[in-house]
């Protein structure tokens, strides 16, 4: 009985010291938030993030380069399905508030999608289509990298996001993505 109490102690406190080096590393990227120039293109960066940009490829893939365009495109369209199916049951599963509502010196410097904040589905889309077209067209993973990059960061600077929120959607987003790209 004593050593399960004391394992789940040592897991309590190493939740809330997890925790707290969260909210200490999303205060110190929203700082960032007080520079008129970054935060203009992190929100370009994020509204792009939120689908435009996907969209675009989608359907740019195949009226630019015809028959061979097209299996990039279902493939994006495969992780895009997959990952707002597993997005939505995550995010209202756990109920993770933003931290804008958590954090009293944290506020929201862009519109947020919905209530709660675990995984960010901006860094889960991000990364899985790069994985998915740097496959397809290596030529263009350097920028794709960035973009899922600055895409990631805007997240946490903009309020939206605790850092954990961005390294879970990441970790997911990679992982369906290498699974659609392993299917047959």
């Amino acid at each position: 009985m004593r050593s399960t109490l004391s394992r789940v102690t040592w897991i309590q406190r190493t939740a809330v010291r997890c925790a707290n080096v969260d909210r200490r590393w999303a205060h110190a990227l929203h700082r960032v938030s007080a520079w008129p120039a970054v935060m203009a293109t992190l929100r370009v960066v994020s509204w792009l993030g939120d689908g435009p940009i996907w969209y675009a490829t989608m359907a740019g893939l195949p009226i630019l380069l015809g028959w061979s365009g097209w299996p990039c495109t279902l493939q994006m369209l495969s992780v895009g399905g997959i990952n707002l199916l597993i997005y939505l049951c995550l995010k209202h599963g756990i109920g993770r508030p933003r931290p804008y509502v958590s954090c009293p010196d944290i506020r929201a410097c862009a519109r947020a999608l919905d209530r709660f904040s675990f995984p960010s589905g901006h860094t889960l889309h991000a990364v899985a289509y790069a994985i998915i077209i740097s496959h397809h067209y290596p030529s263009f993973a350097l920028p794709l990298w960035v973009f899922a990059a600055l895409v990631s960061a805007s997240r946490v600077v903009l309020g939206l996001h605790y850092p954990s929120d961005v390294l879970a959607g990441g970790a997911v987003g990679g992982m369906i993505a290498e699974v659609v790209l392993a299917w047959p």
